[in-house]
């Protein structure tokens, strides 16, 4: 039996257990829908499409492969996915884009290409996925939101088959002056925009408080070790200000 470390994960406000803040956050995240693309792209200013690209470049050796198994986990409304898919070759199999919250599903099924990606609705913490079945998992700006991130890798590293990777990319917090600035925008300036446009309140305060309370890359480095992956590195982007965290699940690994 796997070891559920009960590890930490995303505590919204009022949130007491895992529970809990699985079900804010996904309420969060249905009612933000309507707008989170609109609002993803003004408030990185466009950057996150630069992320998307060049974290999907990264697995071009597995993307390339017609045969691979791609889950694009908490894949909200599918940017990530359409990433993967421009490394993807014509009659491979279907990159499959998950997420728990079905508003986001809905928009991601009326932008990916019909018969190159498949929407599913299912938790990152259940995956329903059969042991060692998977090439590739990937996950944008969604693992910061999970209720458990040591049983979320552990979940990861069961599903994916020997030699198969594990990319997720999210927010960290830069230092220096950069990470001065990027602080104010993202506790004070954010927030403000975030909520006149989205007209729900609470979540783009949710936003910085998620990040601050998130694992410097060190730390889930660490856990993606104990979970026991190989092979892991921490890519920088925009000055730290995101990243790529990745990992492989050892081929010698029971």
């Amino acid at each position: 039996m796997r070891n559920l470390t009960h590890t930490p994960g995303s505590r919204p406000e009022g949130a007491t257990g895992e529970g809990d803040s699985a079900r804010a956050v996904r309420e969060m995240f249905d009612r933000v829908a309507p707008r989170y693309d609109l609002l993803n792209h003004l408030l990185s200013c466009n950057i996150d499409r630069l992320w998307w690209r060049s974290a999907a470049r990264r697995f071009r050796h597995i993307l390339a492969r017609p045969d691979a198994q791609v889950l694009d986990i908490c894949c909200g409304t599918g940017d990530l996915t359409l990433a993967l898919l421009r490394h993807r070759p014509s009659g491979a199999r279907p990159v499959i884009a998950a997420d728990f919250s079905r508003p986001m599903l809905e928009r991601a099924a009326k932008k990916l290409p019909a018969g190159r990606a498949s929407v599913l609705e299912a938790d990152a913490l259940h995956l329903p996925f059969s042991d060692r079945s998977l090439d590739l998992i990937t996950s944008a700006f969604g693992f910061r939101n999970l209720a458990n991130y040591q049983a979320a890798l552990e979940e990861f590293f069961r599903a994916l088959a020997p030699g198969g990777e594990l990319g997720i990319l999210d927010f960290s917090q830069p230092g220096g002056l950069i990470g001065s600035l990027y602080a104010f925008y993202f506790r004070r300036v954010l927030p403000a925009i975030g909520t006149r446009i989205s007209g729900v309140r609470g979540a783009y305060a949710y936003l910085p408080s998620s990040v601050e309370n998130f694992p410097a890359p060190p730390i889930l480095l660490d856990m993606m070790l104990r979970a026991g992956f190989a092979r892991v590195s921490w890519t920088p982007y925009s000055f730290g200000i995101a990243g790529l965290w990745r990992g492989v699940r050892p081929a010698c690994r029971k």
